[in-house]
């Protein structure tokens, strides 16, 4: 157990937790990322703007989103309680508005024009384009063709609000791919411009304050499940791609006697290929300007991944992620494709609630472990609602076959 203060000492001042993370950068950008860094240390930590952030947490984003115990799931499911963080309330972009919020607000405070990330299940291109309509900010959204596709809702929704979403057609056409035009995009004007990273990956400052800005989730559900339960919860379970929706609710815990488990996306089975479990399959590497852990072919090149979530499939994971996980502070679960699709049935038919396919991994991962763990808590934090996969659920997995 980590005695001092854990978020005080982890990044280092180079960006590093342990000896994960950092900032690999092209010569072009390393002074820009020293200039975000700068800000975000001074203006992020100002009244002004956490004052400012506050109020839109509250009076446009709809915070705090409430912890709610699963009753029927849990009955169903039999042994533990299970619970939820509700960021699925969480306006248009669920739990990544919190971070886009932050990152737009920073944006403004600098002076920037344009906001410019990638998406793959679309819910952080979402949230950047509210943020940006919240600003009358540009923003330019790079998203892979086979995610365009499968998260069509999303896709309009983006439009709707006033960005524009760049298709991007070379590699596999998914998170990756995106990832890598939107970086080429930022890289053209980064003076006017700033690139607003989805998760707790990139270059540093980014998996710092992404984390930061997530944070709100664990400072919430920590009060929330003790008032209602008179207890910290035994276990947190949360899905992990990039991984911050479970930074964000890990942050709180860190000190805490609760075992912590990232869900990786099994997909359709364990060869390379056939998933994004980068922590239970990968090893030392470095991708987007930050070192963890990888997921690698032969070449050692970056491998392809598979999961049936479009926001899961990175073939690395965010550098704290990896950190916590070398130290044993945390756990690593899966949840393959099947089990996650009959979880998003189960939840929205016990519980009346519509999980997005990502966080339908920790809803499976923790229906698992409640069986194991028949006397204790889980909360599991729901990141993300199903609304922008309905159409592609249903129209290959027939809800008569799962209910």
């Amino acid at each position: 157990m980590i005695q001092k203060p854990y978020l005080k000492a982890f990044p280092d001042a180079n960006g590093y937790f342990g000896k994960f993370g950092g900032a690999f950068l092209p010569p072009e950008l390393v002074e820009q990322f020293k200039k975000i860094e700068e800000a975000y240390l001074t203006i992020g930590n100002s009244h002004n703007f956490i004052r400012e952030l506050r109020d839109i947490r509250k009076h446009y984003q709809g915070r705090p989103t409430p912890v709610y115990y699963a009753k029927r799931l849990s009955e169903f499911v039999g042994g533990a309680r299970i619970y939820l963080k509700r960021e699925d309330l969480n306006h248009t972009g669920a739990h990544k508005l919190n971070h886009c919020m932050g990152e737009a607000l920073l944006a403004k405070y600098l002076g920037k024009k344009k906001l410019i990330a990638e998406t793959g299940a679309g819910q952080h291109g979402v949230a950047l384009a509210t943020a940006a309509a919240y600003f009358g900010l540009e923003c330019e959204i790079h998203m892979g063709e086979v995610d365009i596709a499968k998260e069509h809702p999303n896709v309009v929704r983006m439009r709707v609000l006033g960005a524009k979403v760049v298709p991007v057609g070379f590699g596999a056409r998914t998170l990756k791919e995106a990832v890598d035009s939107a970086f080429e995009a930022y890289l053209k004007d980064p003076e006017n411009s700033i690139y607003c990273i989805g998760s707790v990956v990139g270059p540093h400052p980014f998996p710092m304050m992404v984390r930061d800005f997530q944070s709100v989730v664990g400072i919430e559900a920590r009060e929330q499940f003790f008032e209602m339960t008179g207890n910290l919860p035994d276990n947190l379970v949360a899905c992990v791609g990039g991984g911050s929706n479970a930074m964000g609710l890990f942050s709180a815990f860190i000190n805490d006697p609760c075992e912590m488990y990232g869900v990786e996306p099994g997909g359709k089975g364990t060869k390379l290929g056939e998933h994004a479990a980068s922590l239970t399959y990968g090893s030392e590497g470095i991708l987007h300007g930050f070192n963890s852990i990888m997921l690698k072919n032969d070449k050692g090149e970056p491998a392809a991944v598979h999961s049936v979530a479009s926001g899961l499939d990175y073939p690395s994971v965010g550098p704290e992620h990896a950190y916590l996980n070398s130290i044993s502070r945390t756990k690593v679960g899966i949840a393959n494709d099947a089990e996650t699709i009959q979880a998003f049935y189960d939840l929205s038919h016990y519980e009346g609630i519509i999980p997005a396919l990502e966080s339908a991994h920790a809803v499976a991962f923790a229906m698992k472990l409640a069986k194991e763990k028949p006397y204790e808590s889980i909360l599991v934090n729901l990141s993300g609602r199903g609304d922008k996969d309905i159409d592609f659920v249903v129209a290959n997995y027939k809800p008569e076959d799962y209910l």
